[in-house]
């Protein structure tokens, strides 16, 4: 099998090939997740899950998105989580709010006026940088406390921008327990690289920055802005992966060259088919590393999520998508999933709600051992 080494993006191998996985428990029954035979190497707690519903649309320009977890959950898929899959689930059973932190407009409805003030006004282009900073940094708490306790943590957003909670948050829980490797890969599952600077967006848009954060290639010394992100809360460019990429930025495309970063687009996918893309992805993180999977439903076609802000067509079909999340699960190294940026308020066609949540249950339902038969 090649490895896929293709536009530049290769990367090198990181050296956890072939070594021999550290397990928090024997591979007795206790330590399986609900209806799976796959041990679980990283959790303490795999009969167990960490949820966080995060309500949320201030990373980019579209309300909507803080409804997302909303539908999810009242689609059922939590009561599946539970009834059909057999978790048993901590944390959030409502959705949190977090869209009271977006910035106060005052004078929005004056068209004679240039006077409107906003709360939280731009910095180096990005909007609602103190918003989400401070939205980011309590997901980052809720999430690294389900993570330290072993468990999964699941996390339904909301738009992309709170995988700079997400993802530190576990970062940060991985470094210190004791019965883990230090580092953490990431499959980021998007249309999107979403690995844009401040200097490098077009929009300002922050769901088009959250990889550039957590790979320290962004920065910020401002205070309130993402300067409470710390080395223990990052990840390296070598342990990151992309699958289903089709409209990536000039910027974006500099960067993943530049730093080498692994990077499979849908032409990949076309030319060598999904199972071969993810043996290659999975066989790059190696087989002693814990993996974070954040989805954005724009990765799969509109034609299966229309309901989402930034849809680019050509994209995964819901079994490619599905397929994506299985792999994953199949490796028994999952520790976090995200699922984001579905938003109910968007759809071109009759129906298309529906289809999009529908999808987003069998995603989730896929990435946490659900199995064909």
């Amino acid at each position: 099998m090649p490895s896929l080494d293709t536009n530049g993006h290769n990367g090198h191998a990181n050296g956890t090939n072939g070594a021999t996985p550290k397990k928090c428990e024997s591979d007795s029954p206790s330590s399986l997740p609900p209806t799976s035979s796959i041990p679980q190497k990283f959790l303490s707690k795999p009969t167990e899950l960490g949820v966080t519903l995060v309500g949320f649309s201030g990373g980019q320009s579209r309300p909507g998105t803080d409804a997302g977890p909303e539908v999810l959950t009242q689609a059922g898929l939590l009561t599946q989580l539970e009834s059909d899959l057999g978790y048993t689930l901590h944390g959030d059973t409502h959705v949190r709010n977090f869209n009271a932190y977006q910035p106060t407009v005052t004078d929005r409805d004056n068209a004679l006026s240039n006077s409107s003030t906003i709360d939280d006004p731009d910095v180096r282009g990005m909007k609602n940088p103190r918003s989400v900073s401070a939205v980011t940094e309590q997901i980052s708490e809720l999430v690294y406390a389900q993570a330290r306790a072993g468990r999964l943590a699941l996390t339904l957003g909301g738009d992309h921008s709170i995988a700079i909670g997400t993802v530190s948050g576990i970062a940060r829980a991985i470094r210190e327990r004791a019965d883990t490797p230090n580092d953490l890969a990431l499959i980021w599952v998007d249309a999107h690289a979403d690995i844009n600077t401040p200097e490098t967006s077009d929009s300002g848009n922050i769901h088009g920055m959250p990889v550039s954060f957590l790979t320290g290639l962004a920065t910020s010394s401002t205070s309130g802005i993402f300067d409470w992100l710390q080395p223990h809360h990052k990840i390296s460019t070598t342990k990151l992966v992309y699958i289903a990429l089709r409209d990536v930025d000039a910027g974006e495309k500099r960067i993943l060259r530049e730093n080498n970063i692994r990077a499979y687009s849908m032409h990949d996918i076309d030319r060598h088919g999904i199972g071969a893309v993810m043996d290659a992805a999975l066989a790059y993180i190696g087989t002693n590393t814990p993996i974070h999977l954040s989805f954005d439903v724009d990765a799969l076609d509109p034609m299966w999520a229309p309901s989402t802000g930034t849809p680019v067509r050509g994209g995964l079909t819901l079994r490619e998508g599905d397929f994506i999340c299985e792999a994953v699960a199949e490796t028994g190294q999952c520790v976090g999933f995200d699922l984001v940026e579905v938003n109910p308020s968007l759809s071109q066609s009759e129906g298309g709600v529906g289809d999009t949540v529908r999808a987003g249950v069998s995603l989730v339902r896929c990435g946490l051992g659900d199995t064909l038969l």
